[in-house]
């Protein structure tokens, strides 16, 4: 959750910070006329109306008339246009105020399946750090193990080739990106170009673009390139997965549907499969919410409620001395 938090917040708190804080209104505080504003910006650009079965119009209804039926502060307010917008269900969907965040947590509505502690304790013996990315070797050696945790995290590619270079002679690799809640689509390319050798095409992507809420533009085709001249790896890996992986990590998931050496071990992604995007309220509170929608190779749009796992494994809260989903992952790259 912290890494979207840190994304959302460069892109719209960087960009706008002086005019949030320090300027004045530069419209209208009346709270009727923000909560029409911000229901018909949803209205007329939100992706998933109908892949969530969303009756937006019976949102409006419910929620004005919460709002005409007692006075209003500026706080309540924020929280009323806040649970309408969590009637989204949607994590790339957030308001933000001076004074508060509103959040929808995919995560926290449903069972974990990662502890980092068991990982450190009992599966990370010699572990290396090299940018964002914790590593050892499991099993003798024979598999590499290695966890990123935020696609916010920096590397370059002589990190990137340190790590895979590393584990060249290993017979496959665990990526573990459960907990992983997105960040930089630019660091997805990167790692996924080191797992193919030709140009693959991965997702397709369509971005609303009329009033009606099926209103799409074409869709266009999203391809991974191979990073030349670069170490690659092209051995099976096993990614890990879990309702934490969110945005880019559930693009990540996505796209490894069409690249036959990966493979997802875990449980459902947490989602966020549209790209966000936002303004600004009369009052100056920024929102954003998702105004595309992103695809398989057969134009199917499961990815905004989660990909599914290929092998199903979830972690035994009874036993902290094993990761069941490490285990299950160790199981199918040894059998």
């Amino acid at each position: 959750m912290a890494q979207r938090m840190i994304l959302f917040l460069t892109v719209f708190l960087l960009a706008s910070c002086e005019r949030l804080f320090f300027e004045p209104d530069k419209a209208t505080t009346n709270a009727l006329e923000n909560f029409e504003y911000l229901w018909n910006e949803i209205d007329k650009k939100y992706s998933y109306f109908d892949l969530k079965k969303i009756d937006w119009d019976e949102v409006r209804t419910r929620y004005r008339a919460r709002l005409l039926s007692s006075p209003t502060n500026e706080e309540t307010f924020f929280k009323l246009l806040g649970d309408m917008m969590n009637e989204l269900r949607d994590d790339h969907t957030n308001l933000i105020s001076p004074f508060n965040v509103q959040i929808y947590n995919v995560a926290l509505r449903h069972k974990p399946n990662f502890r980092w502690r068991t990982v450190q304790e009992h599966y990370l013996k010699e572990p290396y750090i090299t940018a964002s990315f914790t590593h050892d070797f499991l099993e003798n050696k024979q598999i590499a193990y290695v966890r990123y945790s935020s696609f916010m995290g920096g590397f370059t590619d002589t990190s990137l080739d340190f790590v895979l270079s590393r584990y060249g002679g290993t017979r496959g690799l665990i990526l573990d990106l459960r907990e992983n809640g997105g960040g930089s689509l630019n660091n997805v390319i990167e790692i996924l170009s080191r797992f193919v050798t030709v140009k693959t095409l991965v997702a397709y992507n369509r971005t609303r673009n009329g009033r009606g809420r099926n209103d799409f533009g074409a869709y266009e085709p999203f391809y991974i390139n191979p990073s030349d001249s670069r170490v690659k790896y092209m051995k099976p890996v096993m990614v890990l997965v879990d309702r934490g992986s969110y945005s880019a990590t559930t693009f990540f998931a996505l796209a490894t549907k069409a690249l036959p050496l990966m493979v997802l071990v875990g449980d459902t992604t947490g989602g966020g499969g549209g790209m966000p995007n936002g303004g600004e309220l009369p009052n100056g509170w920024i929102y954003r919410f998702s105004i595309s929608q992103v695809s398989d190779l057969e134009k199917n749009i499961y990815a905004e409620n989660g990909v599914p796992a290929d092998i199903p494994a979830e972690l035994d809260w009874t036993n902290l001395q094993k990761d069941a989903i490490i285990e299950k992952a160790i199981q199918e790259i040894l059998k």
